[in-house]
């Protein structure tokens, strides 16, 4: 598997950085912001955004246990908290949007926990890297590009 193309546009990849960093400005919970991401690109199978917020979570001080069982973070007990147990539903109910809407139930849960403007923090979170997963994706570029 090869990329077929390593050139994304300059102005692109600037406003889609500069969403990036609103989001996760708002959101102030940089470890679980690279939570969210990373269960994302888990979805998404985005390898080199793996690879990326997988370094920057541990540099976030996002524990390993954590990071070993995001995949199964509905099964991993108190591994997670109710807070990021909302906030990863709503990650995989937004990224899958196979039935069209995000459940009810699912967004009641975040929004019981997360402020208004965290919330629409968050939720532009999920829609940014869902979108750098598409480009890194369809351009199959591989993982070990990421330099902080």
């Amino acid at each position: 598997m090869t990329a077929r193309t390593t050139l994304l546009d300059r102005e692109v990849a600037q406003a889609m950085s500069a969403l990036s960093a609103a989001a996760k400005k708002g959101l102030g919970d940089p470890a679980l912001a690279e939570l969210v991401m990373i269960r994302a690109s888990q979805i998404n199978h985005c390898a080199f955004c793996l690879d990326m917020h997988l370094t920057i979570a541990r540099k976030s001080g996002v524990s390993e246990k954590q990071l070993d069982l995001l995949d199964a973070w509905e099964e991993a007990g108190d591994v997670f908290d109710e807070r990021e147990r909302a906030a990863l539903a709503l990650t995989e109910a937004v990224t899958v949007l196979t039935d069209g809407f995000v459940p009810d139930e699912v967004y009641e849960r975040a929004a019981a926990r997360f402020t208004d403007a965290e919330l629409a923090h968050l939720i532009g979170l999920v829609a940014v890297i869902n979108g750098w997963n598409r480009v890194m994706v369809s351009r199959r570029i591989p993982p070990g590009g990421y330099a902080p």
